[in-house]
């Protein structure tokens, strides 16, 4: 038995979710004619309370697509440093977009509007237009931590004071709504568009949705269509998206469960140096000084457990659906094996 932690993208569809991509009605969506991808953009929409929605195939996917939609080419993007939009899709605000960007130090991956307000340029030649501000919520470098709604509330205003548009890449966004209790409208009001992702904590195996204003939906399908996003029959995808909104939302908390009980565990554990806060269904730890990462990797890999560095001194562990109960009670039994 493999316990693979490396992500939640790992996840394979569940007997249930591959029955409902069987059964699924599907059409030509490049024609706007899939009835199941229509039903899951109407249904996102109404569930953020936004105008209108656009299924995109990956979550990097819907990001750029916003980003490009959002942007004129020589624009700067404001973002966190180890934000996801800027570390890990391939240079796209650049390649993509033809747009620049103006990296912020924040708190665990989230910054606040201080540092927003701050960063925005004057408005000389000289320098690039601030156009743009991108939020991750959670944040995955920062260890799954979450944005408070009353930070959001005050980037939001000095982004309307300075005429920018706000994006959440919200890949994760549903881990964050079940660990802080939150309504999906209430970002729904907060932001210019909102990135959401299937394909991870929901279990899909593809997938994110794209919102925003009707106009903006516009501009974005005439980006996602040159971006060679355009699907037909998306609709067997898009019906692993409406049984994960209905059968797998709730149970994050479980997910979260299994971090927090791993986090403690580490947080013991005399090969530990340090741990990020867990808050959803994301551990980050550090290892003791001399203590080589990847040679842990490798010891827990011999036994058949997985998991990621994400720096030269930074670990990732990431629960998900595919992890049960048992399979974390190895894991920390392992774990105790493991000594100095």
């Amino acid at each position: 038995m493999i316990i693979d932690f490396r992500s939640d993208t790992v996840t394979k569809p569940t007997p249930q979710m591959l029955d409902a991509m069987l059964k699924a009605d599907v059409g030509d969506d490049v024609f706007r004619e899939d009835p199941t991808v229509n039903q899951l953009e109407k249904k996102m929409a109404a569930i953020f309370n936004m105008e209108s929605a656009l299924w995109c195939a990956s979550g990097t996917m819907s990001n750029q697509v916003a980003i490009a939609s959002h942007t004129r080419p020589g624009d700067e993007v404001i973002c966190e440093q180890e934000s996801h939009v800027y570390y890990y899709e391939g240079g796209g605000i650049a390649f993509n977009a033809g747009c620049q960007t103006k990296t912020l130090a924040g708190d665990r991956g989230r910054i606040n509007a201080r540092q927003v307000l701050a960063s925005i340029n004057p408005d000389d030649a000289h320098k690039s237009h601030s156009s743009l501000v991108c939020l991750e919520n959670t944040s995955n470098r920062g260890g799954g931590s979450c944005y408070e709604l009353e930070e959001i509330e005050r980037i939001r205003t000095v982004c309307d004071e300075h005429h920018l548009k706000l994006h959440l890449d919200g890949a994760r966004l549903y881990n964050a709504l079940v660990a802080k209790n939150e309504k999906a409208a209430e970002f729904g009001k907060l932001f210019h568009s909102i990135s959401v992702c299937f394909n991870k904590g929901l279990g899909c195996p593809a997938g994110s949705i794209l919102l925003g204003t009707q106009t903006f939906i516009r501009q974005a399908i005439r980006v996602r269509k040159v971006f060679g996003g355009g699907m037909r029959q998306a609709g067997f995808l898009a019906a692993t998206a409406l049984y994960a909104l209905d059968h797998h939302v709730e149970r994050l908390a479980t997910d979260h469960q299994h971090a927090k009980r791993i986090g403690e565990a580490l947080q013991k554990h005399p090969l530990v140096k340090k741990i990020l806060p867990v808050e959803t269904n994301l551990v980050i730890f550090e290892l003791i000084d001399g203590k080589d990462p990847k040679g842990f990797i490798t010891s827990l890999k011999q036994k058949e457990i997985l998991l990621l560095t994400i720096s030269d001194k930074r670990l990732r562990i990431v629960t998900h659906l595919d992890i049960s109960s048992a399979m974390v009670d190895h894991f920390l039994e392992t774990l105790d094996q493991m000594q100095l």
